[in-house]
Order: C-alpha cells, then structure tokens, then sequence
C-alpha cells in the first residue's frame, strides 16, 4: 500500500509541468536546565527539520494533489534522525462529495488541553510529548455536504505505529518502550483496515461533531517485557477498540464554550472521558492591540486508578496573548493541575514572524511538587526550553 501510495505521488508531481512549492526549514535548540534522571540520557541536543510541500491540480481545478515530506537531523539523539510522508494526497470535487486518497494528516476537536476524540492519526511522540505532532495516515475519505450536515466516511487501511523516545532520549518513561517488539490484538498486526464516520453541523453559534471510529487503538497498552540482553523494557500493546465521540463548541459574546467526550471499548477496559472548559477574552486590554483569552478546562477519566494515565482529574488554566501586529505575534502560557497529586506542569509556547520569510517560536516546560506516585514522576528533572528559528518559502 505505502509503496503503490508512493509511485502514485512521484507520478503525480512528475506529471505537472507546474505545481506550487511551500515549506520550511528549521533549526531547533533544545536545552534542558537540569542533569538527566537515567542513565544514557542526552543534556541538549541541536536538530535541523524540513517539511517542503508540492501541490498542484488537474482537470479544470476538480482534482488536486499535494506532497508534504516532513524530515530531521538530530546532533546526539539517532532515533530523531528520521523522515515521514505526512502527505501524499489526491482530492477530487464532485459536486457534493470530496474524496481524498492516499496519506493524509487530519484533526477532530475542539479544547486546548487534550484532544479525546482525535483518533484518525498516529502521534509522533518523538518530536513532543503534547501529541500536536501526528504520522500520516494511508485513507480513502469521502466527505459528502447536506443542508443537514457533514458526513465524513473513512477507510483506513494500515496503521502506523507510535514513535517514542530512545534511551538516549530526554522526557521518557524510566524503561524504554521497545518499539520493535510491538504486539497487536488484531492478526492482522498493522495491516488491519480502520473505519470511522463523522457527523458535523453548526447550529447558530453551535458547532457539534459526533464520531464513531473502530479498529486498532492509537494508544498503546504498555506492558512489561525484556529486551534481547534480558533488560527490562516496555513493550506496546495495540488493542481493537470501539469509540464514541461528541465535540462541541458554543460562541456566546465573548465566551467560547468547549466539550470532548468519549466512550472507548477495548478488551483491557471499558471508560469514559470527558474535558470541558471555556475561553473567555478581553479584547484590547489596557488600550492596547493585544487581546487576551483566559483558559480554563478540566479532564476526566473513569478508568481506576493506575489505568488512567496522565490525564485524569486534571484542572488547565491558561492565557492566550494575541497581540494583532504585523508580525502575528502571539503567546499561549497555562498550568496543568492534578487534582489528586497536586502536580504541576507549566507550559509557554510563543511565536512570532519577522520580515516576510522568518518565524521565530518558543517553548518553555516545567514540571514542579511531582507527587512520587504521579507518573509525571519520571519527567521530574526534564525542564528545558526549546527555541526554533524557520524560514519559509
């Protein structure tokens, strides 16, 4: 399947005397303000990342493809000296209907903190533990507009694997997740055939998504095992689930309203999750350009504990800073609270453009009073700040 999707791709852009060509290339610095926790682990490390993109079209403009190739050198850490196709795309407009074939990166939801029914996609945990960064997927997407609403209808044939840290690797668990002994459930391992379907519909200020999505978890059980010189490892467990899911959104004057739900089956438990919260924003505060939404959302999860992962009775409250120049110049800073440890986590991500071709971000994260039962525990001594600097073209 990849290599047909492959060959597809290739002839696609070589048969394109024109196509668009978009992208950047970006030098990233990693620096973490503290001695590493295990052994074998790297301090800092210096990347170079490029992500070029290709598209153009065909057929009076009904039919349009895209690449986009995603690629980075790390200085210590091997398992970051990688690349992915986080793109390889044929879309065809048929009056009501879009079908997308091939690879392709897609987002469901609607809160800050966690994203519960985004499940299409595979995280790439390698490039951070925020799971923003995500694989492409091999689908066949049919999107069919009603006045009545949204359909999206998915076949996802194949599944990629999470990536995780080496040992070498900063922000992991105590033991490293042996990838290469992945187990699944399903005996079709990582050939087995996905299926989702998608309502959505705005009603006046209301935006409400309901999903259903069955076949091979995202997320890995991760089990006890050892490695070919008998250390101990973990080892990823790929269950058969069953999921239901309810985004929605409410814009109401100045308050946005936002709720993910979900209820997940699969073998090793049965649960429910929800976060729920809201945006509120001041706009041109003190006379100002500059608006601010306040943030504040809260994460539930029924599993018992010890099952339920980082995420679970957790409080986020944050501040998005946009501050409307030329530059789109914007912060987002906020604090994740477990309510059962009292653990926190503090997060700022920045970013800001200069000139026509240049973005400059930046990202602090902390970890402070981690209770020794906290599974944040691990990442206890892994503060650090990261600072990019991208020229796209």
């Amino acid at each position: 399947m990849r290599r047909l999707l492959l060959c597809f791709g290739l002839a696609l852009v070589s048969s394109q005397a024109v196509a668009d060509f978009s992208g950047n290339i970006a030098l990233e610095s990693q620096s973490f303000f503290e001695s590493t926790r295990f052994d074998d682990q790297l301090d800092n490390n210096l990347t170079l990342s490029a992500k070029p993109k290709w598209s153009g079209e065909w057929g009076g403009g009904d039919d349009l493809w895209s690449v986009e190739l995603f690629a980075r050198a790390d200085n210590k850490d091997d398992e970051r000296n990688r690349g992915d196709v986080r793109e390889l795309l044929w879309l065809h407009l048929d009056g009501d209907n879009e079908w997308r074939v091939g690879i392709n990166t897609m987002f469901w939801g609607v809160t800050e903190s966690r994203h519960l029914v985004d499940v299409i996609n595979q995280i790439d945990q390698v490039e951070g533990i925020d799971g923003e960064e995500k694989l492409g997927q091999p689908m066949i997407h049919l999107k069919r507009y009603q006045d009545w609403g949204v359909l999206d209808f998915l076949i996802l044939p194949g599944f990629r694997e999470r990536t995780f840290q080496s040992v070498e690797g900063r922000l992991r668990a105590p033991l490293v997740v042996d990838t290469d002994q992945a187990v699944y459930e399903s005996s079709d391992e990582d050939q087995h055939v996905d299926f989702a379907i998608r309502f959505s519909q705005t009603y006046g200020d209301l935006d409400l998504g309901l999903s259903w999505f069955d076949g091979t978890s995202r997320d890995p059980v991760l089990v006890a095992g050892s490695d070919s010189d008998g250390n101990p490892v973990l080892v990823p467990l790929y269950e058969q689930m069953t999921q239901f899911g309810v985004d929605a959104q409410l814009i109401y004057e100045d308050w946005i309203w936002r709720l993910e739900m979900i209820h997940r089956e699969a073998d090793s438990n049965d649960f429910n999750a929800y976060t729920a919260g809201f945006e509120y924003t001041f706009y041109a505060i003190l006379d100002s350009e500059t608006d601010l939404g306040v943030l504040l959302e809260y994460s539930y999860d029924d599993r018992a504990e010890g099952d339920r992962g980082v995420f679970d009775r957790d409080v986020f409250l944050g501040g998005r800073f946009a501050f409307n120049d030329v530059q789109s110049s914007e912060i987002l800073a906020g604090f994740v609270i477990d309510t059962n440890y009292a653990s926190q986590s503090f997060r700022v991500e920045g970013n800001r453009r200069f000139g026509d071709s240049w973005k400059g971000t930046l990202e602090l994260q902390t970890f402070t009073s981690i209770d020794s039962e906290d599974p944040l525990i691990a990442l206890e001594q892994d503060d650090h700040l990261l600072l990019e600097i991208a020229y796209y073209f």
